[in-house]
C-alpha cells in the first residue's frame, strides 16, 4: 500500500520561509510526477508546483520566483522550499504523486499540512 507522508508546515510571519517535505513509501515501481497543491478556505485546490522524474518543473503563477521544488528519486521524496511567504499563501498543502504501484499508475495524496502566514 502506497503512503505519502508530509512534514514541515506551521505558522510563519510574512516574508519568512518554510520547507515542506513529502516521502512516498510502499510498493513503488516508479514515480512519474510529484508535486504540491494547496487549498485555502472557500477556494478550490490549486497547483503550487510539480516536478517530473527528469527534473522538469512547473509552478503556479503566484509562487514563481519564491518557491522551489526539488526531488530525490532514490528516496522518493519531494521538497518545497517556500521563501518570501505572503498571507495569501495560507492554506492546507497536499503532496501529490503519480505512482506506478503493481502496474497501475494513479494519483496518490498526502493527508495535508497546514501553512499559516501572518501579516
Amino acid at each position: 500500500q502506497v503512503q505519502l507522508v508530509e512534514s514541515g508546515g506551521g505558522l510563519v510571519q510574512a516574508g519568512g520561509s518554510l520547507k515542506l517535505s513529502c516521502t512516498s513509501s510502499g510498493f513503488i515501481f516508479g514515480i512519474a510526477r510529484m508535486g504540491w497543491y494547496r487549498q485555502a478556505p472557500g477556494k478550490q485546490r490549486e497547483l503550487v508546483a510539480a516536478i517530473t522524474a527528469g527534473g522538469t518543473t512547473n509552478y503556479g503563477d503566484s509562487v514563481k520566483g519564491r518557491f522551489t521544488i526539488s526531488r530525490d528519486n532514490a528516496m522518493n521524496t519531494v521538497t518545497l522550499q517556500m521563501n518570501d511567504l505572503k498571507p495569501e499563501d495560507t492554506g492546507v498543502y497536499y503532496c501529490n504523486a503519480f505512482i506506478n504501484s503493481y502496474g497501475t499508475p494513479k494519483d496518490y495524496w498526502g493527508q495535508g499540512t497546514q501553512v499559516t502566514v501572518s501579516s
